[in-house]
């Protein structure tokens, strides 16, 4: 009978023991969830060093990739996930991000403001912004004859067959809508038709259309002008100092990036102090020169290296009215995007 207690204690204990285990490893690990490149190593090994959480890093290639993953979990697997905008406003919709307790986020001031209160989270109570991009002209001034202020000079005649864009149909064909005075965002179908017209007027100055590696052909002298993506505009920029750069006098499109936590989190408290870690200004100082995107960190802009702060900050005289977003728009208004565009392509050919 001893014998037979015995037995039965040591068991029960041994279960205890490995239950215990089991819990200690799932509260020192996070789930990272985005994209490859996201974070300099030394700033995902700090975390573990001063918090003694592992971190297991998961990436997806495209957004949709990632709400597909969170709607087959439910909301949980994940406990940081950083995506882009239009993906989140769907995921808040569906009931998968937790929202945020702040006073768990000592360092939550140090954000931008003017990368909140944005169409997907309009009253900031789901997400934390990482990065935003920025749509800018590029352009080599010992290459082209005019000064290039905004997007309506890319239709200048002297740039024929020198200029390249980036292959985005939303982005481009937001551009023309800018030239005209519109929304990037309009559900007018006559208005994007409209910009489309104005964009089979610029096919004469269009030198190549491409998504990847863009800045190389700027960088080459292959093409004197383009409309890239922040982070080929980073690259650009470090090649050649002498480039500039330009904000659109018709606005700033800009996207952004966000933290967020599922709300089936296995490690909420872990997600916490990651998201916390992560708006420390010297942490993301190092984030966003690693990256090449725009910072979102106020307090950060100052600890960015000279050589990067130009380009990666906005001028503190923009405000939220200079600035739109492209938002999700109707299937109808969407159609006459990809009509225009594809017709733009052909005439670039």
């Amino acid at each position: 009978m001893k014998k037979l207690l015995c037995l039965l204690l040591a068991v029960l204990l041994t279960g205890a023991l490995l239950a215990g285990c089991s819990q200690g490893g799932g509260s020192s690990q996070l789930n990272l969830y985005t994209w490859e490149g996201m974070f300099p190593q030394e700033v995902l090994d700090g975390f573990t060093e001063e918090t003694g959480i592992k971190i297991n890093y998961v990436n997806f290639d495209t957004d949709e990739t990632m709400l597909s993953k969170l709607e087959t979990a439910e909301g949980g697997d994940y406990d940081v996930v950083i995506a882009d905008d239009y993906i989140i406003e769907t995921a808040i919709e569906e009931g998968l991000v937790e929202k945020l307790d702040l006073s768990k986020l000592a360092n939550h001031k140090s954000i931008n403001p003017l990368y909140q209160g944005q169409f997907y989270d309009p009253s900031d109570e789901y997400t934390v912004p990482y990065g935003s991009g920025v749509q800018t002209i590029v352009y080599d001034p010992s290459r082209v004859d005019i000064q290039i202020t905004g997007y309506e000079d890319l239709w200048d005649e002297s740039l024929k067959g020198s200029v390249g864009l980036i292959g985005s149909t939303r982005v481009i064909d937001g551009m023309a809508l800018k030239v005209l005075g519109e929304s990037y965002n309009t559900e007018d179908l006559g208005k994007i038709g409209a910009a489309g017209e104005k964009l089979l007027e610029l096919a004469p100055n269009i030198r190549l259309i491409k998504d990847d590696n863009l800045q190389d052909d700027l960088i080459s002298g292959e093409v004197s002008a383009a409309v890239m993506y922040t982070s080929q505009v980073t690259m650009a920029k470090i090649a050649n100092p002498e480039l500039e750069v330009v904000y659109p006098k018709e606005g700033i499109g800009f996207g952004v990036m966000a933290q967020f936590i599922p709300v089936k989190a296995p490690n909420k408290e872990a997600a916490y102090k990651f998201i916390d870690y992560i708006l420390k200004p010297e942490v993301s100082a190092k984030c966003y020169e690693y990256m090449g995107y725009y910072c979102t960190n106020s307090d950060a802009d100052s600890l960015i290296s000279e050589e990067f702060r130009s380009f990666l900050t906005l001028p503190e005289s923009f405000h939220k009215e200079d600035m739109e977003m492209i938002e999700n728009i109707s299937p109808e208004a969407v159609e006459e995007h990809m009509k225009i565009w594809n017709e733009f392509k052909a005439a670039c050919e």
